[in-house]
């Protein structure tokens, strides 16, 4: 990407964050971020189209790299030399949640708590369904279990965030793979 595209698209994305952190989702209009962000309108819409496509390209942008193949070294944590399993994929996505814990808040406080969500669930749907093996099922189709497991790690960030996410990362995760893996194969 041109490097001037990437810093409009990192003023755009501080702005919107640092909005985030004072007021609702459904209280940030187009124009206070435009504003926020010392852009012009047409320079907001040439990047997205609405607000909901803004809150999807943070979230790919918060989570995207999780899921490549080659992880790198980050500031808050390191995972370019673990094994690329499911409990470093988790750990990393917390890690992630932790490090944006600010825009975090602001997401999951309000409405748009669920279109966050629901873009986080399509990342782990994809993940589980990948390392759920078929032998281990006993005659529960996989898509309803990828959907349980999605669904609980929802449910399992939405419970640390409340509890203002007092668990390290490497704690909440055998936390849930405690409670969802006993009974099931992953690759």
């Amino acid at each position: 990407m041109d490097r001037r595209i990437q810093k409009t698209r990192e003023s755009i994305f501080r702005a919107f964050s640092t909005l985030l952190s004072q007021k609702g989702y459904s209280k940030i209009t187009v124009q206070e971020i435009i504003d926020e962000a010392n852009i012009g309108r047409s320079t907001f819409y040439s990047h997205f189209e609405t607000k909901d496509d803004l809150l999807k390209a943070l979230c790919s942008d918060i989570f995207d790299h999780v899921f490549y193949e080659d992880l790198i070294s980050e500031c808050t944590h390191d995972f370019s030399s673990a094994n690329n399993g499911l409990e470093s994929k988790i750990t990393h996505i917390l890690y992630h949640l932790k490090d944006s814990k600010r825009d975090m808040k602001g997401i999951l406080t309000c409405e748009s708590g669920e279109l966050f969500l629901s873009v986080i669930k399509t990342y782990l749907e994809k993940l589980f369904t990948g390392i759920i093996t078929n032998d281990s099922l006993d005659g529960i189709p996989k898509e309803y279990v990828v959907n349980h497991m999605a669904g609980s790690f929802v449910e399992t960030v939405k419970w640390w965030m409340q509890n203002d996410m007092a668990q390290l990362p490497e704690e909440l995760t055998r936390y849930f793979l405690s409670v969802i893996s006993p009974n099931i194969s992953l690759k």
